[in-house]
């Protein structure tokens, strides 16, 4: 049997789009196997909802302007790929600005298909003047990870639909630290603290939850070579009762005050264990 202590996953902070988790304690080395694999699923491979083409009124080619409209095409493709979006279906949906100036459009004045969420109403499209109009019409899709416009125009595409990069992906950002912990008398686990930031189309622990299926599955085409390895006991859980794991704790885990610390390292207790082994009397002495 190959033994690892089974860790333990605690969730420190958690909001429709921030999530930090850590994970305690792991063999060493394994905080930043899995920090940085989890962390390169995250952002490349979940999937998600974006824009893959638009057509504005007037519009043949993305280096065009739009009369009585400040921003060229090209800045307005910028701002709508910033769009955070939510789709509750597999199919394709159409999107649509209309809008007569003087107005600063906005991701709010989307007139959006029942099944597609606008998550980041105040997203800045552009300036309209007065007397100026602005119609867009925008295909949204589903994805996963970033694909390039090229990718996303078909043969069959009307003259005037522009093809746009489509990033998928509903992670913003994902950090990872890994320090060192300790377990009973050992110092040598790792504690993997995980930050993920999302679009609010998913939840950090959903993220973080598919992100492990992900790699899971393609790590069992690698157990299934052997029977003996699909059969291997691996993780190990401890049979300890708190009131053990409480006695295996330090001295420094402990919220005393700077006095009784400094009289239990002179006594040479650095244990709680060490600590209740201690007579009443000795303790005083010591005191």
């Amino acid at each position: 049997m190959i033994e690892f202590e089974k860790p333990n996953i605690t969730k420190v902070d958690e909001s429709t789009n921030y999530g930090k988790f850590v994970v305690e304690p792991l063999e060493r080395g394994y905080g930043t196997t899995l920090g940085n694999s989890l962390r390169r699923i995250l952002l490349s491979s979940l999937p998600g909802a974006a824009i893959s083409s638009i057509q504005i009124d007037g519009v043949l080619h993305e280096f065009s302007t739009i009369d009585g409209v400040l921003e060229d095409v090209t800045q307005i493709i910028l701002n709508i790929k910033k769009l955070a979006l939510k789709m509750n279906t597999d199919e394709d949906k159409n999107i649509e600005i209309d809008v007569n100036g003087p107005a600063k459009v906005t991701a709010a004045d989307i007139v959006a298909d029942p099944d597609v969420e606008v998550l980041n109403p105040e997203q800045y499209i552009c300036t309209v003047a007065d007397g100026g109009h602005f119609h867009v019409r925008m295909t949204v899709k589903k994805g996963r990870g970033y694909v390039a416009a090229d990718q996303n125009k078909s043969d069959d595409m009307p003259i005037g639909v522009l093809p746009i990069d489509s990033i998928f992906t509903p992670i913003s950002r994902v950090n990872y630290q890994v320090e060192s912990t300790r377990v009973g008398r050992r110092n040598d686990f790792d504690k993997l603290t995980l930050d993920v930031w999302t679009n609010g189309s998913i939840s950090p622990r959903e993220a973080i939850s598919l992100a492990a299926k992900i790699l899971t599955e393609h790590l069992d085409i690698f157990v299934n070579l052997t029977d003996e390895a699909k059969n291997a006991e691996i993780m190990v859980e401890k049979e300890e009762t708190h009131k053990e794991k409480m006695l295996e704790m330090t001295i420094e885990e402990l919220d005393l005050s700077v006095r009784s610390y400094n009289c239990l390292k002179r006594a040479g207790i650095n244990t709680v264990q060490e600590l209740t082994n201690k007579t009443g009397s000795r303790y005083d002495e010591s005191t």
